[in-house]
């Protein structure tokens, strides 16, 4: 197969999103692409399978293409059944090429290969019958074992946890659940190009382990875009960025690995960042120099009134000449270079308040059990851990692991006091401040919400937000004055996207506002939910090595493999046991 995009740009009406694209895929290449959510990975993927036209630029490809998105969209009735039979149907039709190519070969003593002699034509029967297209078709069916598929289609089900049934409707299964239906099917029909949008999201351990193991035996090429560090370091030959670089246009980075990209994009921001420091001193540098040339051109500098008129007047016009000529060299010398982007300030938490007694917990769970009430859910149990105590101390540490649906998320609500507990106890020492980032799910509007107050907050900017949580955290007293973190001075977001509505916001940015207001007033705790969802994965090691740092007391809940390498030696909550 053989994929080449070249200078590929794309917008949608008023929102240009792709630029300068350049690329290539071959058999062997497993292509990664990264980038801050709404950078347009998920657009690039369908601009290379053939779905969207680019605005500019040109794409050429040859071979067989698989998408696999990150939501399945279902028709009414459509069963597990029909999608795997849907992706076995081009390899039965195949085998039935092959069957009708075949058939054209009759055997030397058939009565068609008696006949066609006895009426002189050459070469008995195999005139009937087209041998370089049969070749073609076999070599076909060898390449995608089309004998094997159906087994194929089964292990992968299987391995990837997927609903095996048939007869389930496609319509009642989770989003996850969904994606790994389709997931198995693609996998099994091996497409000459498999383009891959966040594959690992709704994978647990294992399912990601025989996902890696597909990938980097597959034949063809792979385009996979991906925030899942571990991945990228495991599959990927290349990694194209679509982050802006100095130039403004994505940059594929040619060595395989994620730590070879970490090193090499750290060196070009380094660079980034001296060039930009130096114009902006040559900026400086040149803003002094016309004043000075300017003010020259007082009187001080003049001979005295009364006396040689026209000599004045001649040093004037020099003297303005010079500075003008001055001017046009540093112009014509300086280079423009964008802002780079900026870096997380991550604020300087405390442990504790004065008073406190290190010894107490800042929160405390016992025992806690956790039952659902939201709709068709209801009674089912989210968290239940018997005799169980979960007390995290100042400064403390806790990692929160286990498979999608254990209860990590519910159980770093019931730490925040955000659900009910149906069973055990929970206590805070008094003036703990609790920061907290939970998941889209669990952060949403609280029930009972009306659909005004919603979008009135949707509508806020988010320094409008930033000062609405300040002023509530206030009213309640879980504020100290003197201990505001400004929004601007983390890093996280630019006044531009500031000043813009939250609606506006992607879930990338939306993530990082949310991680900001977590930090708005100095908290003693950090509980943070599935912390590298929709973050880049640039901001997710720097946010890493500042949890890793910060004297406050944090618990994550992640099935980031990354992230809990790099957490490995906090202790461990593991759900799944």
């Amino acid at each position: 197969m053989q994929l080449t995009a070249t200078d590929l740009a794309f917008a949608y009406p008023g929102r240009p999103v792709l630029d300068g694209v350049s690329l290539r895929v071959s058999d062997g290449t497993r292509l990664g692409v990264v980038g801050e959510n709404g950078s347009g990975k998920s657009t690039l993927l369908h601009l290379l399978a053939g779905d969207l036209t680019p605005s500019r630029g040109e794409l050429r490809r040859k071979g067989t293409v698989a998408l696999v998105e990150q939501e399945l969209t279902t028709t009414p009735g459509e069963t597990v059944g029909d999608l795997v039979r849907g992706t076995l149907a081009g390899l039965r039709a195949l085998a039935a090429e092959i069957e009708k190519e075949a058939a054209g070969f009759e055997s030397p003593g058939s009565p068609d290969a008696r006949a066609a002699k006895r009426a002189g034509v050459r070469g008995g029967g195999h005139e009937t019958g087209d041998l370089r297209r049969l070749s073609g078709l076999l070599a076909r069916a060898e390449h995608l074992a089309a004998w094997d598929a159906d087994r194929r289609v089964d292990v992968a089900l299987t391995r990837l946890g997927a609903v095996r049934d048939p007869d389930r409707r496609l319509d009642t299964l989770s989003v996850g659940q969904r994606y790994r239906v389709r997931l198995a099917c693609r996998l099994a029909e091996r497409a000459d190009l498999l383009l891959l949008d966040e594959p690992t999201n709704h994978l647990d351990d294992s399912a990601i382990e025989f996902l890696t193991g597909e990938l980097v035996a597959w034949g063809g090429g792979i385009v996979v875009v991906t925030h899942d560090r571990e991945l990228l370091d495991d599959v990927a030959t290349a990694i194209l960025d679509l982050d802006p670089s100095m130039d403004g246009k994505p940059v594929l980075y040619g060595q395989p690995g994620y730590l070879a990209y970490r090193f090499a994009k750290n060196q070009a921001l380094h660079r980034w960042r001296q060039r930009y420091r130096a114009e902006q001193e040559r900026a400086r540098v040149l803003a002094d120099r016309l004043d000075a040339s300017y003010e020259g051109l007082s009187d001080e500098w003049r001979p005295p009134k009364g006396s040689q008129k026209h000599r004045r007047a001649t040093r004037a016009r020099i003297h303005v000449k010079a500075a003008d000529r001055l001017i046009e060299k540093l112009e014509a010398e300086a280079v423009e270079v964008p802002v780079p982007p900026a870096r997380l300030t991550f604020p300087d938490l405390p442990a504790m308040s004065p008073g406190w007694d290190p010894g107490d917990p800042l929160v405390e769970l016992r025992s806690p059990r956790v039952v659902a009430d939201d709709g068709d859910r209801a009674g089912a149990v989210r968290v239940d851990l018997p005799g169980t105590r979960v007390a995290v101390p100042p400064s403390g540490r806790l990692l929160v692991v286990g498979p999608n649906g254990s209860g990590k998320s519910t159980l770093l609500a019931a730490l925040a006091g955000r659900v009910a507990l149906s069973r055990g106890t929970r206590s805070v020492t008094p003036g703990a401040r609790l920061g907290v980032v939970l998941q889209e799910a669990a952060s949403g509007p609280a029930a009972g919400a009306t659909a005004g107050a919603t979008a009135g907050k949707a509508a806020q900017t988010g320094f409008d937000a930033y000062a609405a949580e300040a002023l509530g955290l206030l009213e309640r007293g879980e504020l100290d004055p003197e201990h505001v973190v400004p929004v601007a001075a983390l890093g996280l977001l630019s006044e531009e996207d500031l000043e813009r509505p939250l609606a506006e916001l992607s879930a990338g940015q939306r993530r990082r506002f949310e991680l900001a207001r977590a930090l708005l007033h100095a908290p003693h705790l950090l509980l943070l939910d599935e912390p590298t969802n929709h973050l880049s994965v640039d901001l997710v090691d720097e946010l890493t090595r500042a949890l890793v740092a910060t004297p406050a007391a944090v618990v994550v809940a992640t099935h980031d493999r990354r992230m809990r390498a790099d957490l490995a030696d906090w202790p461990v909550l593991d759900l799944g046991s």
